[in-house]
């Protein structure tokens, strides 16, 4: 049993989330308990960032979350509004850089908290937020974002330690000012330093470690080691102090190439570099020189050799003497009016004198390091605007506390001064925008504190500083100092058993502070030997260290206090602060075991106090601790007045009659919150609990009602059924007894039947087994006879075999070798042969001759063939015309024939009708039986005629089939010659490559090729062919009276007896007509053509003109760069959706035809033709001619062939700038494809922000029973998902209006939804908010508006992209479901939500709250499970982010559309009207015309 004070209990929050909330100030009881839970509740989930107000709370999860600090974490904090999304240390950087953007006023972040709190990691990441957003290009290749973060190691090294509570301890304060420029861009930087703990250098206890540094150097390759004379760190006396000499998951040794490589990017040159390490090493050795007694009085000396050899190692390093460092560790020089007196140190002020010349060249060397990165990152003299970040250490309370306790604790209280005044500004500020009435709100000033220590004459620093100034003031007398001058200070305490104590009252509490050391430690001086030993080093660096001193003091040294300076940077730093808008991070400490999963109540309750949380909770709590915006009060505390609800009135007003109707007092009513006074948020819970409590009752009354009568109707029914029962079971008892009488009767019978059968049957098996056996016997002896006999001949024919089969393989062998032997006795011969006449080159000329000869005549034979060929056809088209005449003749015979037998046979029937009697009759019947012979007399000839003329077209058609099989025979010789002369050509370039081994025969065989014809005659008298060398090849085609020439590398030409000029027509006029064709082509093109059947009309005009102009073949055009520009302009504007829809249609259709025409150089080819650079013989050029030439039958593909389906295309062997031109042409499909999809994703970006997140309905929707209401609420809410919708279907419009290719369109709207799905899913854990079961059901409504939007438009131009929105789908059915407590992980991961990681599903999960029915999330054993599973997911190194990519790659290749667009038909695609009165676009005509 737990007994408390009933003052020192608490309210509690019995609605609040189970989760905590994300901001305290909207927590229901602001008090400590309160602040504490809910620290405690998200500290537990891993939720370490929580706001109170505009101030961060950081709770140090010891534990690495890189998913909450990558880069696209940062992506979607920027230009998020403060409050947003969940609690971030990148939202205040947001917060500040956006004020400063805005209002163009600096900024600062103020990051607080004690040792090991999390300050130096938050400030890194703070830092790497604003260059993230700032980020610009700098001096020298490195950037000044990169400087300004890569100074954090190098400053870390040289300033951080491990302590007792923190393993990497800033012994330093810091404050970064980033420089920004108008853009907002960073444009330098300056680094501020305060109170190094210079005391660490020489002293440090177990188990703490000296600076970082000097471990970092003793774990330095061998060579640096061995350089600076280092050993392991257990070897140096400053190190040795403590026994821990390394960290857990650190690497010196990684650590110190880190820090070279950060010193690099800073600008420390290598041999500054150099220079800093030597220093270092010669503190470590310096520390190692022990003193022992003089021979006289009050006197040291080196102590032995190990001393001796650090003193000299120490000068070595130094670059000094060795005996000067002696005498300035051991002597110091008095000057007086008289005379100069030396005075030599005792082995303890020898001591003093080295710690203090350590001290100072480290302090010294921190300096340098602080300016030199200052200097290196450069300051923008013209910048206006900053952000400052201070990394400073927390308020400090040891058991031992000394000077640098009391300047810790000194600035902590100028800086709690600032936050408190700052948190009261804020505080009015928020009552005079809800414009309400308030008094002034006390709160603790600090000022009283701050003039004790600071104020002049009689603050404790000034008489520090007096006590400091005389030789023989004491700590002592320092202490009672203090005490007379503040007895009556209620701030001072005197303690009462000490005479060196003296006790403050901070703001975080009292601390007692030993005054033994102040006097030491608050000294700043350079000891004179030391100063001049070192400016008279010959290092310059460590020259650079101790400039000369501009005034020579007659003193042995010079006095400067520290608190006095340190005093004046915190005054300076005020003032700066004062200047910009500060935002505050207040880090916390979980426990001081350094472990994740640690809360420790008292020790943060403590950290909250000294940070200032809570005293800001304080002030809050002075004023309206409480306020609630109207939605949110009515939703609360409308059941307290149901009738207020019912009527008319707004907002305000029904808050102020609930309010009225409780008879609260005090309260304020501002502009959209209600303001309420300490206690009566508990008191309208406790009204609000009754009243639920009392409806309660009323439920449980009805209920139980409804409970007692349900259990009577069942026992009724239960007792009649029970009756119903019974007596079925006397019926069953009854009829179970007769039916086992008839049953045993039943047995009895077949008892005794079965044991008859049982004996007639074993008598039956031993008869048949017996039988069985003899039989098999006699088998078993059968069968052994046959095998036998059957082995035996098996065994004889084998034998035989075998010995025929040796014989032959013998005689085959024998036949072998003599024809191998006969072989090669005539190869040898033959290659006697060969040999003898490669010798003789005539021989080979003779045979190049009689191929070029063979050549001429096939090419002969194939003309004749040809002309054969043509004379056959005509003369079979002559006679089959004549063949045709003849037998329309005969047939109109044959008819007429037909009829005058006719009219004759009617003639002689009607005579016979007509005729006397029958002695008259017979003259007649004489005459026309005459008559009649005569006429079938005639028939017989005509059928005689008519069949010799069927056996005429029979043989003429046998003649014609034989014409046609000559025909296909001479295609077939045809085909053969053109094999030929592949292999004659690849023959003579062999031969020519075998003639060119000697030069003399070479030059005159090539004078003979090109002056002699085959037959040796001139070229020039041989009247067939005119030969036209082209000294540059032509960009396209050339057209000459509508004829289509190619000219690759030579041109065969016939002439025409009519236009003897043609043939001296000049090469310019000809590249002129090209270039008017291209210029209209481009004219053309970039006017919109429109499209033909479906087809792109540009596309096809381009692609035919191209492949007529054969411009795919040569080596150097333009024109492919003249309609990549056209496509260029079209597309400059990029929201112009149109143009780009149109230009992306063109662009696929002509790629896709490119992707089946060309090919790259070298491929196989339906009409294959080698170009060389110097075709020096007649057949070279011949065959070069014959194939080029587009009057060459079979060869022209557009005279013959035309246009077919793209699998009928054929492959051209494309050139370098036609492979160029298919790349661009890509490049600029995928840029126009991502143009369209980025327009369409800058259009619903705003929407897809209004529709994570349900609109605030009216005070309407919370009364039942209005229909109308809702039903128009449905509409506005559905609203922005119609706008979404509305948006889609414009940009299918435009994709269908211009033929857009489906599968590009499937492609858009696939990346689409997967980019509504990163959105909505990213927004909806990253917002608290969103994650509710009202919410859900909003997403899933405008889902299905998607949905259906998606059944609509069909597979065709959707495809898959509904499977795109898995994540959120998903995560909306998890949140509208009702049963959540009930389900186990594997139903949630396998069946609800199979696609969410474990780290979606569990913030999912933390983050839910039902603002509807009141239901909770999933249950406390699955949260557990998800956190173990999520733990060894970061042991296992997977990836532990929640949050989706955008994917903005193009999800397709060439390929792609090459194979998506199979059928593509151009062929009847008409020419626009710009090009089809052109005489050189007739190619682009239908055949028909």
């Amino acid at each position: 049993m737990v007994v408390a004070n009933i003052s020192k209990v608490f309210p509690k929050d019995t609605e609040a989330p189970p989760g905590g909330v994300d901001d305290m100030t909207k927590l229901s009881y602001l008090h400590e308990p309160g602040v504490l839970h809910n620290l405690a509740m998200r500290y537990e989930l891993n939720e370490i960032y929580t706001y109170t107000g505009n101030i961060l709370i950081a709770v140090n999860p010891f534990q690495r979350l890189p998913h909450l600090y990558d880069t696209h974490m940062m992506e979607q904090y920027k230009g998020a509004a403060f409050g947003e999304l969940s609690p971030h240390v990148f939202a205040v950087a947001d917060a500040s850089y956006r004020a400063m953007i805005n209002e163009g006023k600096s900024n600062s972040i103020l990051v607080s908290g004690e040792s090991g709190a999390g300050k130096t990691e938050t400030t890194k990441m703070l830092m790497r937020y604003l260059a993230y957003l700032g980020g610009r290009s700098g001096v020298e290749g490195r950037t000044v974002e990169q400087q300004v973060l890569e100074s954090n190691p190098v400053l870390e090294t040289f300033g951080n330690a491990k302590t007792v509570r923190n393993n990497n301890s800033s012994r330093f304060g810091k404050f970064v000012e980033i420089q920004f420029d108008k853009s907002g861009r960073i444009s330098g930087a300056a680094v501020r330093t305060y109170l190094l703990e210079r005391s660490r250098v020489c002293q440090i206890s177990d188990p703490e470690r000296n600076y970082h540094c000097f471990y970092l150097l003793c774990a330095a390759p061998p060579e640096e080691r061995e350089k600076y004379k280092l050993g392991s760190p257990s070897s140096f006396h400053y190190l040795n102090q403590s026994n821990c000499y390394a960290l857990d998951g650190v690497n010196d040794a990684e650590e110190y190439l880190a820090t070279r490589r950060a010193m690099d990017i800073v600008g420390i040159s290598e041999e500054e570099q150099e220079a800093i390490f030597r220093v270092v090493a010669a503190i470590l050795h310096l520390g190692n020189i022990e003193f022992a007694k003089g021979e006289e009085i009050d006197s040291s000396v080196i102590k032995d050799d190990k001393s001796r050899f650090h003193l000299n190692t120490t000068a070595e390093l130094l670059r000094c003497d060795a005996k000067s460092l002696e005498n300035a560790l051991i002597k110091r020089v008095m000057v007086t009016p008289e005379e100069i007196i030396t005075r030599t140190l005792d082995p303890v002020g020898a001591l003093g004198s080295r710690d203090a010349l350590a001290k100072t060249m480290y302090s010294r060397l921190f300096d340098w390091l602080v300016d030199k990165i200052n200097n290196s990152i450069g300051q923008d003299p013209n910048s206006k605007t900053l952000i400052g970040v201070l990394d400073i250490y927390g308020f400090e309370s040891f058991k031992l506390n000394s000077f640098e306790q009391f300047c810790i604790n000194f600035t902590n209280e100028k800086l709690q001064q600032h936050f408190n005044q700052h948190v009261f500004k804020m505080e009015q500020e928020e009552y005079t925008k809800e414009e309400i009435n308030w008094s002034y709100i006390e709160f603790v000033d600090n000022q009283d504190v701050l003039d004790l220590i600071e104020k002049k004459p009689g603050g404790i620093i000034a008489l520090l500083d007096e006590a400091c100034m005389f030789p023989k003031s004491t700590h002592e007398t320092f202490a009672q100092k203090l005490y007379q001058t503040f007895k009556n200070n209620k701030r001072f305490i005197k303690p009462k058993l000490s005479r060196t104590s003296f006790t403050l009252s901070h703001y975080a509490g009292e601390v007692t502070y030993l005054a033994d050391l102040f006097l030491d430690k608050n000294k700043d001086y350079v000891v004179a030997e030391h100063q001049d030993l070192l400016t008279a080093s010959t290092c310059s660096f460590v020259a650079g260290l101790f400039p000369p001193s501009p005034e020579e003091s007659s003193k042995s040294s010079k006095f400067s206090s520290i608190g006095s300076r340190f005093k004046l940077q915190l005054q300076s730093l005020m003032e700066t602060l004062s200047s910009t808008e500060p935002h505050y991070i207040r880090c916390v400490k979980p426990n001081n075991v350094l472990k994740p999963a640690i809360f420790e109540n008292l020790n943060i309750i403590q950290q909250l106090r000294c940070g200032g949380v809570l005293e800001a909770i304080r002030i809050s709590c002075a004023g309206y601790p409480t306020r609630r915006t109207f939605y949110e009060f009515l939703l609360r505390f409308g059941v307290l007045a149901p009738e207020v609800l019912d009527g008319n009135c707004d907002d305000k007003v029904a808050c102020q009659k609930i309010l009225d109707k409780m008879g609260l007092k005090g309260y304020q009513m501002g502009k959209t919150k209600v303001f309420l006074r300490a206690g009566q948020m508990a008191e309208l819970d406790a009204r609000r609990a009754e009243v639920l409590g009392n409806a309660a009752k009323i439920i449980q009354r009805q209920t139980r009602t409804y409970i007692a009568r349900r259990e009577f109707i069942a026992m009724r029914k239960a007792a009649i059924k029970l009756q119903t029962r019974w007596r079925g079971k006397l019926a069953r008892i009854l009829f179970e007894q007769m039916r086992r009488e008839a049953a045993a009767v039943n047995i009895q019978k077949n008892f005794r039947r079965y044991v008859s059968r049982t004996s007639y049957l074993s008598t039956k098996s031993s008869a048949v087994t017996l039988q069985t056996g003899l039989r098999a016997m006699v088998s078993h002896k059968e069968f052994r006879f046959r095998k036998q006999t059957k082995a035996a001949i098996c065994i004889q024919a084998h034998f035989r075999c075998h010995r025929e089969y040796s014989y032959y393989q013998h005689l085959q062998k024998a036949a072998l070798i003599t024809q191998c032997g006969w072989r090669r006795r005539v190869a040898r011969r033959e290659l006697r042969k060969l040999k003898m006449a490669a010798r003789e080159t005539g021989a080979l000329k003779e045979a190049k001759d009689k191929l070029e000869k063979r050549v001429e005549e096939l090419s002969w034979r194939l003309q004749f063939e040809k002309r054969l060929r043509t004379d056959l056809e005509e003369e079979k088209a002559q006679e089959a015309a004549k063949f045709q005449d003849a037998l329309l003749a005969l047939q109109k015979q044959l008819e007429e024939a037909n009829a005058n037998i006719v009219k004759e046979r009617e003639a002689a029937r009607k005579a016979i009708e007509e005729a006397p009697p029958v002695i008259k009759e017979t003259p007649v019947m004489v005459e026309d039986t005459e008559k009649i012979n005569m006429l079938t007399a005639e028939v017989e000839s005509l059928k005689a005629q008519l069949e010799k003329e069927r056996q005429t077209m029979e043989d003429e058609r046998k003649a014609r089939a034989d014409a046609e099989v000559r025909n296909s025979e001479l295609a077939k010789k045809l085909e053969d010659s053109d094999r030929k002369l592949d292999q004659l050509q690849d023959s003579v370039q062999r031969l020519e490559e075998k003639l060119s081994n000697t030069e003399s025969e070479n030059q005159v065989l090539r004078q003979q090729a090109l002056t002699m014809s085959p037959t040796g005659k001139p070229i020039s008298g041989r009247p067939k062919a005119v030969f036209l060398q082209s000294p540059k090849t032509p960009e396209n085609g050339n057209v000459i009276n509508g004829e289509t020439k190619v000219a690759p590398d030579t041109i065969l030409a016939t002439p025409i007896p009519r236009e003897p000029e043609s043939e001296e027509k000049p090469q310019k006029s000809l590249n002129e007509k090209q270039q008017e064709n291209q210029e209209l082509l481009i004219k053309c093109v970039s006017q919109n053509l429109g499209f033909s059947g479906g087809k792109p009309v540009a596309a096809s005009v381009i692609y035919k003109s191209l492949l007529h102009w054969r411009s795919f073949e040569v080596e150097r055009t333009s024109i492919f760069d003249r309609i990549i520009q056209t496509i260029a302009v079209a597309i400059e504007v990029p929201d112009n959706n149109e143009v780009l829809a149109y230009w992306l249609s063109n662009a696929s259709t002509l790629l896709s035809l490119l992707q089946h025409t060309l090919k790259a150089t070298g491929a196989a080819s339906l009409t294959p033709q080698r170009r060389r650079t110097s075709s020096a013989s007649l057949f070279g050029r011949m065959s070069q001619g014959l194939r080029a030439s587009p009057q060459s039958p079979g060869l022209s593909f557009l005279n013959n062939r035309g246009f077919r389906r793209l699998d009928d295309l054929r492959q051209v062997e494309a050139k370098y700038p036609a492979l160029l031109f298919k790349q661009q042409l890509t490049a600029f499909l995928e840029k126009m494809y991502g143009m369209i999809r980025d327009n369409l994703k800058k259009e619903i970006s705003p929407l897809l922000g209004l529709c994570i997140q349900v609109p605030r309905t009216s005070r309407a929707s919370l009364v039942k029973g209005r229909s109308q209401a809702n039903a128009v609420a449905q509409q506005a809410l559905i609203a922005h998902w119609q706008s979404i919708v509305k948006r889609l279907n414009n940009y299918l419009t435009i994709m269908k209006t211009n033929f857009v290719p489906p599968f590009l369109v499937r492609k858009v709207f696939t990346q689409i939804f997967s980019f509504i799905n990163v959105q909505l899913f990213n927004s909806l854990l990253l917002r608290r908010e969103c994650c509710s079961f009202s919410n859900g059901e909003y997403v899933k409504s405008g889902l299905s508006e998607l949905e259906q939007w998606c059944v609509e438009t069909t597979e065709e131009y959707v495809g898959s992209a509904w499977d795109e929105l898995k994540h959120i789908r998903q995560a909306v059915g998890f949140l509208v479901l009702h049963q959540k407590p009930k389900k186990t992980l594997n139903e949630i991961t396998k069946e609800l939500c199979p696609t969410l990681s474990i780290q979606q599903l569990y913030r999912i999960s933390t983050m839910y709250w039902d603002d509807k029915y009141g239901t909770h999330s999933v249950s406390s054993e699955v949260i557990s499970t998800m956190k173990v599973m999520m733990t060894e997911d970061s042991n296992n190194a997977v990836s532990s982010s929640f949050l989706l990519d955008d994917d903005s790659s193009i999800p397709f290749s060439v390929d792609d559309i090459s194979k998506s667009m199979q059928q593509v038909d151009i062929t009847d695609i008409d020419p626009p009207l710009l090009v089809r009165e052109n005489s050189g676009f007739s190619f682009l005509l239908p055949r028909s015309e």
